[in-house]
């Protein structure tokens, strides 16, 4: 299946899904490195207290977005609305109402937990009783009441990224932006570290926004917005995305791909693309054509499987290509 023969869903989901004022509102934002483009016309609009999450390969242009919208770096072509503060005009107002956790770790190894707090709060302007206050609430919340005076480097992973997000939420932010915030976890701290965004959501309000690859995660978001090439290529609920998917996803390897697809096609007037070596076809009843192709092109058939869809496979399905296929880092 060629990317220009499908027709992706909308960028911007329905008024009525979405409060009056949202969240975030972008429309038309375009991003170049000198002569590269990171990002290329994209729009989106985000609720509030929503789950969003900004899924794609490395160099789809996530980065480029999250820096973005965190006011790292000015906009160059389009517009932005953030909490009602436009990104362009307003982005010291803005700054005081969001809070960032980055890919890489941004807290000191060699302080403790509260000194990096500490510290932290006095960039934003809290001293004093109010400070050791929001510290002394904030250390509960996230599991790390115990660990306060301990040096940040003798905590784990997942201890880690929970200082930062303690460090994120200490001025009350009203929006919490993260780019790859479960990098070099593991699966158990990374479903840790993400019931700790959903809590935010369901019983703070906190609108939070993260970039990933990860597909696990995406699932646990409320909508998703696919990036390819540096375009938003679909935004909706991970199931609904799913059911784009024509069906059952089957995956047949053969040693001649061209030459089963073309079979497929006049034989059983099947439509198959050739993803990464593989023939791919999306078939209700997947089972049954499973069965019907192996006898009918058993001997030129290695394996073959199906399952129902997941979002990678929505990837192939929007884009033609494997979600890693060809991926460069995201500098962008």
């Amino acid at each position: 299946m060629s990317p220009s023969s499908v027709v992706p869903l909308t960028a911007v989901p329905d008024a009525a899904s979405i409060p009056a004022v949202a969240a975030v509102e972008a429309s038309a934002i375009s991003f170049s490195y000198e002569e590269r483009p990171a990002l290329r016309d994209v729009s989106f609009s985000i609720a509030r207290g929503e789950l969003f999450g900004l899924l794609g390969p490395n160099g789809g242009g996530k980065t480029t977005l999250f820096k973005l919208l965190s006011t790292l770096v000015p906009l160059q072509s389009g517009t932005a609305s953030i909490l009602g503060h436009d990104l362009a005009q307003e982005s010291s107002a803005l700054r005081r109402r969001i809070g960032v956790v980055f890919q890489h770790p941004s807290v000191d190894g060699l302080l403790t937990v509260a000194e990096n707090l500490a510290h932290h709060g006095r960039l934003y302007g809290i001293s004093g009783t109010p400070l050791k206050d929001r510290i002394a609430a904030i250390l509960p919340r996230l599991g790390l009441d115990q660990r306060a005076d301990d040096l940040v480097q003798t905590l784990s992973g997942g201890l880690k990224r929970r200082v930062e997000l303690a460090k994120a939420l200490l001025h009350r932010p009203e929006l919490l932006i993260l780019d790859e915030p479960s990098t070099g976890l593991d699966p158990a701290a990374r479903r840790d570290f993400f019931g700790h965004l959903e809590h935010l959501r369901d019983h703070e309000g906190v609108t939070v926004v993260l970039t990933t690859h990860q597909m696990e995660e995406a699932e646990r978001c409320d909508r998703i917005g696919i990036l390819h090439q540096g375009r938003m290529v679909a935004i909706a609920q991970p199931g609904e995305l799913k059911a784009q998917v024509g069906g059952d996803v089957v995956a047949i390897s053969t040693a001649n791909p061209a030459a089963l697809r073309d079979k497929l096609q006049q034989q059983m007037h099947v439509t198959a693309a050739i993803v990464d070596g593989s023939l791919r076809v999306e078939r209700p009843r997947g089972h049954e054509f499973v069965r019907d192709v192996i006898e009918a092109f058993g001997d030129e058939i290695d394996t073959v499987t199906f399952g129902k869809p997941t979002l990678e496979d929505v990837f192939v399905h929007l884009t033609g290509q494997r979600f890693h296929s060809g991926a460069r880092q995201d500098g962008q």
